[in-house]
């Protein structure tokens, strides 16, 4: 077998089109902060003055959580698997339902700035684990197409979004991911057309996707094992990407910019559209790049060293004659990275100051506030972070693994306190250590002992047509269950084999389920002061006088009353 090579590389329109990327980037911070430089609030910092409109919001969101996991990680996973990734489009609209009625409300009109003020305070590992592998991803594009180092283009991105990010603020942050958004759907569709044209058409696409199995979308097996079947995919999926959107520092921040709480929601609206716009462009290109290697695989014939490549070795195949295109892929990779990175500092630097800062230096003046807030340490802990995910497999595995673990026990949390004013601090505090500690004990188990072949289910990739190999070449789909592993221990064909969807659902039933058990037991159940989770609130609103309806709180706070709690049961129960 052949060691990897590229088949092109990039040329001078390549690294011009892919520069201005940064260059634009970076010059909207640098407006920003020329513009708002007379707004040095810690208000205009860090939520845009509350004067944001729906649709730029709604292009940021998009933009920060379609990242480089979903521009490369999305169409290797349907080239590997198939098609059924077009069911995340059943999680989404759930999520963005249920955050945009049901949490939303809560957190905008409670006038908090960081969700952990709810709670607790803790500064959220998740975020900057998870931003270690959105920076990870696009390095391995610009290496497989540039021949560039692998840790040169990290640190090269982290540097640009703390840059941006530092000088302009959460209003920098918004315009900046609106433009990346615009990059990113350009991006695809480069690849979309070009590639349907490389195969014989849609229709040839198609007929090789249904000869390969990659259409075979509805697989209705009950089985808690199996990677992606309908139910791992839109009920792991809800539950998982719950945990991303429902009570994520960098969304709820986001929403609680925009000028009203209509535009907030509508954000959201508008975000799912486009959502499922970027995900349909990853399936299609995923199909499309079947069909192009149905008779050669790359991967198998060792002409990439990872599945996550595959997508910018094949983007050199099919536009490396036209100058700039490539480019203009790679940007949109890193346009992905480069708005989730943004997204995370400016959350991660607004929990801090809202949650340590504030309450330590009070008297802090707002100008040594803006500089306090910076995010520059984030920006480092983030690019760093890099490192451990080159070590965690498949991008969009590893990426969901990690939310799963982390946001499933999380969102079990902000639900108990938010949801349950019969919880108190040690049912908190409990629930969310058994939780942590349940999904943290699965997934880091199906990392070290990986789920047999006949629960992932690989499709065959073919190698026959590759003119350079002969037929004693083993495929390398088949290289990782054939070397000697460690005795596997009887869990791990069971336990450790859960789908990675389901670690989020298993996080948050355990927070929750043992968090009221504590609370019961420590005797508290009938609810009380210290069992009671308040926001504060202007009574004046309607969402105030609705939600403090029956608690008998002091003026100016509130409490999710007994409604509000039926109504999160009903959907935790339609959702199981």
């Amino acid at each position: 077998m052949k060691s990897p090579s590229p088949v092109g590389t990039f040329v001078t329109w390549d690294y011009v089109v892919f520069a201005l990327l940064f260059v634009v980037s970076s010059g909207i911070g640098v407006f920003f902060a020329i513009k708002e430089r007379n707004a040095v609030s810690s208000k205009d910092f860090l939520v845009g003055g509350r004067q944001m409109t729906c649709v730029p919001v709604a292009l940021s969101l998009t933009a920060s959580f379609m990242s480089a996991v979903t521009v490369l990680g999305a169409p290797a996973d349907v080239y590997r698997f198939g098609a059924s990734y077009i069911l995340y489009a059943i999680a989404y609209t759930f999520v963005v339902v249920v955050t945009a009625e049901l949490f939303v409300p809560v957190f905008y009109t409670s006038g908090i700035t960081s969700t952990y003020e709810v709670i607790y305070r803790p500064v959220s590992f998740i975020t900057i684990l998870y931003t270690g592998v959105v920076v990870y991803a696009p390095a391995l594009a610009l290496n497989q197409v540039t021949g560039f180092n692998l840790w040169g283009s990290i640190v090269a991105t982290g540097i640009v979004c703390t840059f941006y990010c530092t000088l302009g603020g959460l209003k920098a942050v918004v315009w900046t991911d609106a433009f990346q958004m615009v990059v990113m759907v350009m991006g695809f569709l480069s690849v979309l057309i070009q590639g349907a044209q490389s195969v014989g058409g849609v229709e040839a696409m198609w007929s090789k996707a249904q000869t390969g199995g990659r259409l075979d979308v509805f697989d209705f097996d009950p089985n808690p094992l199996r990677r992606h079947t309908f139910w791992t995919l839109s009920i792991g999926g809800t539950f998982t990407w719950l945990g991303i959107y429902g009570v994520n520092q960098s969304v709820i921040q986001r929403c609680i910019s925009c000028k009203t709480q209509t535009h907030a929601r509508l954000a959201l609206y508008l975000n799912l559209l486009g959502l499922v716009v970027i995900l349909c462009c990853a399936v299609f290109c995923g199909l499309i790049m079947y069909a192009f290697y149905a008779d050669c695989d790359p991967w198998s014939a060792g002409r990439v060293s990872a599945p996550d490549q595959l997508m910018p070795y094949f983007v050199m195949e099919i536009l490396g004659e036209f100058p700039g295109l490539p480019g203009l892929f790679v940007a949109c990779a890193f346009s992905g990275t480069l708005s989730t990175v943004a997204a995370s500092i400016n959350a991660l630097a607004t929990v801090t100051y809202e949650d340590f800062v504030k309450h330590c230096w009070a008297n802090l003046s707002n100008t040594a506030t803006t500089w306090t807030i910076k995010g520059v340490i984030f920006g480092i802990a983030c690019t760093s972070m890099a490192v451990v995910a080159s070590y965690m497999g498949g991008i969009v595995q590893a990426a969901l693994s990690i939310h799963g673990m982390c946001g499933g026990p999380m969102l079990g949390m902000f639900s108990l306190g938010i949801l349950f004013p019969c919880a108190n601090s040690k049912g908190a505090i409990g629930g969310f250590i058994a939780g942590i500690t349940v999904a943290f004990w699965a997934g880091i188990g199906a990392f070290i002992y990986p789920a047999p072949p006949f629960n992932s289910r690989p499709l065959p990739l073919i190698t026959d047509g590759c003119p350079w190999l002969n037929s004693s070449i083993t495929p390398a789909t088949d290289a990782p269950f054939l070397t000697s592993l460690p005795p596997r221990p009887p869990l791990a064909d069971s336990w450790y084999s859960l789908s990675y969807l389901y670690l989020s659902a298993v996080g948050f039933i355990t927070t929750l389920s043992v968090g009221l058990l504590i609370t019961s037991l420590t005797g508290n159940l009938s609810g009380g002061p210290s069992g009671t989770v308040s926001l504060p609130q202007s009574p004046q609103t309607p969402g105030a006088r609705l939600l403090s309806e029956g608690t008998g709180r002091e003026e100016g706070h509130v409490e999710l009353g007994a409604d509000m709690t039926r109504l999160c049961v009903m959907l935790c129960t339609c959702f199981l």
